[in-house]
């Protein structure tokens, strides 16, 4: 039997067995202050400010209950700001994007694309995998993969990839951005009551002043 048939057989009885999953409503029941199994979340989003508008609160929840949040950052969001070259934006939104994980208390990684030119090769899920991988997570984050955004896609793409790879031995959970206005055929299965982490949300989002925030919604969903 091939390698890679081995690795299609145990991700299906991993798939099916549910091997070590990890259910994310019975990681927030716990209380704040209380001790916890530290366990290890991460979130790939392909721009400074996804994360943060799309499960800011929650993973503003989990480092409160004492977890270790990764945000990893596909890109810089080279394109993102009207007149600024692409070595100008990466500057100032990656900085935008430290900001904001110093409110969630999580830690920025950047995968080094660029934004509007993202990839999906071997060589961009390998180095992707390995920076996943070097967190040992027990649950990741990233966009739902139906998105009109080419970069939601291939962050999306990429990440479950990453997830057959590693056969399934993390739980993975999609969020949508901007209010769902690019994501479709999204049918949520959970919902996170954020109202205690809300304003940290609120906060994290603002960071990112070049990309006018207010058109954010402060919700939150997986």
């Amino acid at each position: 039997m091939s390698v890679n048939a081995k690795n299609r057989r145990q991700f299906v009885k991993n798939v099916t067995a549910g091997i070590s999953f990890l259910s994310l409503p019975n990681l927030l029941q716990a209380q704040t202050g209380t001790k916890v199994n530290r366990k290890k979340i991460v979130c790939v989003g392909a721009h400074p400010d996804d994360p943060e508008s799309g499960c800011g609160g929650t993973l503003a929840m989990l480092t409160n209950l004492g977890h270790s949040v990764t945000i990893i950052y596909l890109t810089t969001g080279e394109a993102g700001i009207p007149n600024k070259s692409h070595e100008e934006a990466a500057t100032i939104r990656k900085q935008e994007a430290i900001n904001a994980c110093k409110i969630l208390s999580a830690k920025p990684v950047f995968a080094g694309q660029i934004d509007g030119a993202t990839i999906a090769d071997n060589a961009t899920l390998k180095q992707l995998n390995k920076l996943i991988t070097s967190e040992q997570p027990d649950i990741v984050f990233t966009h739902w993969a139906i998105d009109s955004h080419k970069d939601h896609q291939i962050a999306s793409l990429l990440t479950i990839q990453c997830w057959v790879a590693n056969a399934a031995k993390f739980e993975l959970y999609f969020f949508e951005v901007c209010n769902g206005e690019q994501t479709m055929g999204f049918h949520p299965t959970d919902w996170v009551n954020i109202s205690d982490t809300q304003a940290i949300k609120r906060a994290a989002v603002y960071c990112h002043t070049s990309q006018d925030p207010r058109v954010y919604t402060i919700a939150d969903m997986q």
